[in-house]
């Protein structure tokens, strides 16, 4: 990650492109049960039953065994009850969780980076029991009648319990994907007209709602607090046509002299859909002042601030103020190799879920048409553009003229991809940093300045609309 005369140790490109033992046989079994899930299991045919007898054999060595082989063997003649399907989501997610570790370990060999210990999950909040066997009834019609068989009334199934949960704290998450879910199901009806589906998606999407409803398995390690000062790497924008997040990635430094470790911020807020580019952070600067600080490249000094046991901040305004300059490569280079990473909770662990922040300098660089590639201590690394937000001043083209890179490694579609979050690169013969966060606190750049015009004036016309309406 950075030369080793500077203090730093050097990524391991090797490892991130080398082959982990039983990583395609453990994701084949998910594939081949994902596709049982495609055509349904009430009257599963000899292919869904020999993808439910592969998923039961890849976890014949662990504790799950007997349950998920007796499960597989009813849902093959299509008598499988909800605790069974319960079963089989669970092996599932448990062979996920398995990959994810596996991605996991080989992350922090290449890096170099300490991992943190895990800690055990204390109770949750009491969660209605009637509302969890609703919804676990409504994702049993979904894996039975599988998703060529969707139709609106079995996906209009949901509404009544997504309206029940949503009261409820406790149940706002489980409540949040099952509505989600269903409104994706309801743009594909009638499944036996659709030409694909996101089947690894919908398939991940069931599971998890399966696991959310069994009592205790969404418990995580109890909320502590955090003292100390804050580094911001940089900030991972994500924009959906009714909601805007942002994620700030820092190095969080404990004033009890503790050592450094890697931690989160996240911000939402509903937009309307014309709310786009830089007018998004107009949206959610007023919710967190971690934000501006990370435009400005400053850091943020924080007094028992929430954060969980996973290193997500529950940010509050109250427990921060504003720091001391902090140059986000400054912190890469120097900070970074010795924070510990922080593991995540056993329901999150997923290959999907890896967002681990690297440093990196001195790459080649090449593009094609298959996209833009970073040479890695000799190894190809593909660089995932695509995640780079419009909102910022960050583009594909400054990514491919950079020689430094603060990023997150992810791992998508088989191999590990960077998402850059911040690049250095040079302009007019003088060295510049350039964040996709970088208009968060606010710019005067023209675009920006545009975008952010824009979005008060669309926002001001939906306010008064809704008072018109109010009104009336």
């Amino acid at each position: 990650m950075v030369p080793a005369d500077e203090g730093g140790g050097l990524m391991r490109g090797d490892l991130l492109t080398a082959d982990i033992d039983g990583l395609d046989e453990a994701l084949a079994a998910v594939d081949a049960f994902d596709q049982a899930l495609v055509a349904g299991l009430l009257r599963p045919q000899a292919a869904q039953a020999a993808g439910l007898t592969a998923l039961a054999d890849a976890v014949a060595g662990s504790p799950l065994a007997d349950r998920v082989a007796g499960a597989a063997e009813k849902a093959s003649t299509g008598s499988a009850a909800e605790d069974d399907l319960v079963a089989l989501a669970a092996a599932r997610t448990a062979l996920l969780g398995s990959v994810h570790d596996a991605l996991l370990e080989r992350v922090t060999e290449a890096t170099g980076r300490p991992a943190g210990p895990a800690e055990a999950a204390g109770p949750g909040p009491e969660r209605p029991a009637n509302l969890l066997v609703a919804a676990r009834s409504w994702l049993a019609d979904l894996a039975r009648c599988g998703w060529q068989g969707l139709d609106h009334e079995v996906v209009a199934g949901a509404a009544p319990v997504v309206s029940a949960m949503l009261p409820d704290p406790a149940l706002r998450r489980l409540a949040a994907l099952l509505d989600g879910f269903a409104a994706e199901l309801a743009a594909t009806c009638p499944g036996v007209t659709a030409e694909r589906f996101p089947v690894r998606r919908w398939a991940d999407l069931w599971a998890r709602g399966m696991m959310l409803t069994v009592p205790g398995a969404a418990d995580t390690p109890a909320a502590g607090t955090a003292t100390g000062r804050l580094l911001p790497l940089g900030v991972d924008a994500q924009e959906h046509a009714t909601a805007v997040q942002a994620q700030v990635h820092a190095v969080f430094e404990p004033a009890d002299g503790g050592a450094a470790r890697l931690v989160r911020a996240s911000v939402s807020a509903p937009k309307p859909d014309t709310v786009i580019g830089a007018g998004l952070w107009k949206l959610l600067r007023p919710h967190m002042s971690l934000l501006a600080a990370a435009g400005e490249g400053r850091s943020m000094d924080i007094t028992g601030m929430p954060v969980t046991a996973e290193g997500d901040l529950l940010w509050s305004d109250e427990h921060a103020r504003p720091g001391e300059p902090a140059e986000a490569f400054a912190t890469a280079r120097v900070a970074l190799p010795a924070a510990t990473d922080l593991p995540a909770a056993p329901l999150d662990r997923h290959p999907a879920r890896l967002a681990v922040p690297v440093f990196l300098e001195g790459y080649g660089v090449e593009q094609d048409d298959g996209g833009l590639t970073f040479t890695v201590a000799g190894q190809p690394l593909a660089v995932d553009t695509d995640r780079v937000p419009a909102a910022g001043p960050l583009t594909p083209e400054k990514v491919a003229a950079s020689g430094a890179c603060i990023a997150l490694l992810r791992w998508d579609d088989g191999r590990f991809r960077v998402q850059p979050l911040a690049v250095e690169t040079t302009v007019r013969k003088k060295a510049v940093a350039i964040h996709a966060g970088g208009w968060a606190g606010g710019t005067t750049e023209k675009a920006g300045v545009q975008a952010e015009k824009a979005a008060d004036a669309a926002v001001g016309v939906l306010r008064e609309r809704a008072g018109r309406l109010l009104r009336k």
